[in-house]
């Protein structure tokens, strides 16, 4: 394909798209791909075919944050669905720049009322001082040294009132998920034996990654599929629907134990 697109240096789209690589999220920009060797095949487009119906097909009106955006494709597609605005954050500058690339050459550009992208992390969410209808939270937990504090900032910050979460994060183990006491007795009533509900595979565990995984040294995380669930629920979220095994759809709900102070210990920063 030898099309240009505004850069000034008269580089075609396929040249830009190769001096910004790899990619990590392979998007069609009118036929040409930006990750077709990606070793797993057509991500992250084939995997959101599979739940792309847990999320509604008209977003008119909404406003939609997009944290660990990668290269855009979850902004872009929120933004075919009609949202009014959608913002995109990543601490990584390279694939912000993919970012603005990619829906550069889209046509939705945030100069021309489309995307915009913001370099902030998602410890940062307090500093953009806005909540949103639909956050996107895809991919980003298992990377984070402090995942729990994650959600309580995005919980806190960013979700508007009612607003919904959808979330996906890496998991291994046990899919199976158990029924949780109220309160843990510290031994099995009427003895000095520990309970055994830890032992469960369905009891929430979060496995951590002290080494590499799969070659990347930052995925740190890996729970199982009852612990995705439990720390939504502990960070104020209601799961309404398990869109596929690792993506869930959350709707934001009472803080559990709010009434003892904030859970966040992370200041906003405006």
């Amino acid at each position: 394909m030898g099309e240009t697109i505004g850069d000034g240096t008269g580089a075609t789209l396929r040249e830009r798209i190769a001096a910004l690589g790899p990619w990590f999220h392979n998007i069609d920009l009118h036929g040409t791909a930006t990750a077709p060797e990606h070793f797993l095949g057509d991500y992250p487009r084939a995997k959101f075919l599979r739940f792309a119906d847990a999320i509604p097909a008209d977003l008119s009106g909404k406003t939609v944050l997009d944290i660990g955006c990668n290269a855009g494709f979850y902004s872009v597609e929120m933004k075919r669905r009609g949202a009014a605005r959608v913002l995109g954050i990543d601490s990584d500058e390279r694939y912000l720049q993919q970012a603005r690339l990619a829906t550069g050459a889209l046509g939705w550009s945030g100069e021309d009322g489309g995307v915009e992208f913001r370099n902030l992390s998602v410890y940062d969410v307090g500093a953009i001082g806005e909540r949103f209808d639909l956050v996107v939270f895809m991919g980003v937990l298992y990377h984070l040294r402090h995942p729990l504090l994650a959600l309580d900032l995005i919980r806190e910050h960013v979700v508007a009132d009612g607003g919904t979460m959808l979330f996906q994060t890496m998991q291994q183990g046990s899919a199976e998920v158990v029924e949780l006491p109220e309160d843990h007795p510290f031994f099995v009533p009427g003895t000095y034996d520990p309970p055994a509900f830890f032992d469960e595979p369905g009891y929430p565990k979060m496995h951590f990654i002290e080494r590499r995984f799969a070659g990347d040294w930052t995925n740190w995380w890996a729970p199982n599929a009852a612990c995705s669930r439990a720390m939504l629920r502990s960070a104020g979220f209601d799961v309404t629907d398990t869109a596929e095994g690792d993506v869930f759809v959350a709707r934001a709900a009472p803080v559990p134990f709010a009434e003892y102070g904030p859970a966040a210990v992370y200041p906003a920063r405006g």
